[in-house]
């Protein structure tokens, strides 16, 4: 039986309203819908969908809200005020409900859930009809146009929150840009860690994480992050970034996207044929990881498929997310054990989520 696989990064939410992909279709209806459309790069390339994320026994997932607030001053996609963001996450989670209200998913809020959802898919020899599991988090906190708002996303199972995606944010300074928390930051800290909120630390600068890293005490994890050694960026981590992520207990998504697995990648032109990427530069990553930590318990997956880019900028050997099941017999092949492989596809990131919520 081919093992479970927990995908900690996915904007299912945002694929389903901004793209207009209905993810209860196969991977090549939605790719047919889409051939002839010419708005975003990945029209007609997209891998993920439900029925095809049953088809790799990714049971699991970290699912995202997405909506970023950008100021008079900032050229970059995003909502005009932070109340129309918070407007487009709460439709994201009308998505995500009306998919569990439908059988499609189910969303997972504790430790008791979390382990019938396990049980559930590692018993199952046919996986075709079951529930995808979530874990819901926001990537980037603008949306939270008044800290009140906490309060209502965890009530509505909010688990995770990234404060930073790129650019500058109300709250924190993410890729390809610079500054700290200041006061709204740090505010925006305490009331995560009041309601045990994890702490995601993914697109944080350097500044923002490691003042993050000082003044907040909870749970973190870096759900879709990979290593500025094996491909300088800001939007990678250092290897002192991610030894203090180590210590702290944290597990660490490698994430697919092309330009963040070898170095030279450019946006438009690369091809993952031409360059070569493919499934063996995720195992560098994972690898990088596990030899940092001297062993393998805080690697993992954290795919992010769905992250605006399709095939034209995957590693090559991987044609949709049910490929993700390729992973295991490359990384036997470089000597990790059953178990090692077990902690990163899946075991990692259920035993950091119920060491959290016991």
């Amino acid at each position: 039986m081919q093992p479970l696989i927990f995908d900690a990064h996915l904007d299912l939410g945002m694929n389903a309203l901004e793209w207009n992909r209905d993810l209860t279709k196969s991977v090549n209806a939605i790719r047919e819908r889409e051939k002839h459309m010419n708005d975003k790069p990945d029209r007609g390339h997209g891998t993920v969908s439900l029925p095809e994320m049953r088809k790799g026994r990714v049971g699991l997932c970290v699912a995202t809200q997405i909506a970023r607030y950008v100021g008079l001053d900032n050229p970059l996609p995003g909502w005009h005020s932070q109340e129309q963001a918070w407007a487009q996450t709460q439709g994201q989670l009308a998505w995500y409900q009306a998919m569990e209200a439908k059988g499609e998913m189910k969303q997972i809020t504790n430790a008791a859930e979390l382990s019938t959802h396990i049980k559930l898919w590692e018993t199952a020899t046919d996986t075709s009809s079951l529930p995808v599991g979530f874990i819901l988090s926001l990537e980037g906190a603008d949306s939270f146009f008044e800290l009140a708002c906490v309060e209502k996303a965890y009530i509505s199972g909010l688990r995770a929150v990234g404060p930073a995606h790129y650019g500058p944010g109300v709250y924190a300074y993410g890729t390809d840009a610079d500054g700290g928390l200041g006061t709204k930051g740090r505010a925006l800290l305490k009331e995560l860690e009041r309601f045990g909120i994890i702490l995601d630390a993914t697109h944080l600068c350097d500044k923002s994480f490691y003042e993050a890293m000082d003044h907040y005490t909870g749970p973190v994890w870096a759900s879709h992050h990979n290593s500025r050694t094996i491909v300088p960026h800001n939007r990678q981590f250092s290897d002192e970034q991610f030894s203090l992520l180590i210590q702290r207990g944290a597990v660490i998504g490698t994430a697919f996207d092309a330009w963040m697995l070898i170095p030279g990648w450019e946006r438009g032109k690369s091809t993952p044929e031409q360059t070569g990427v493919s499934l063996q530069h995720i195992a560098d990553q994972i690898d990088h990881i596990c030899q940092l930590a001297g062993n393998s318990r805080h690697a993992a997956i954290g795919s992010d498929l769905d992250g605006a880019f399709g095939t034209e900028q995957t590693p090559k050997d991987l044609n949709t997310i049910a490929d993700l099941q390729k992973l295991p017999e490359i990384l036997q092949n470089r000597g990790f054990t059953a178990e090692d492989i077990d902690n990163i596809t899946s075991r990692n990131w259920i035993r950091f989520l119920l060491d959290t919520w016991s």
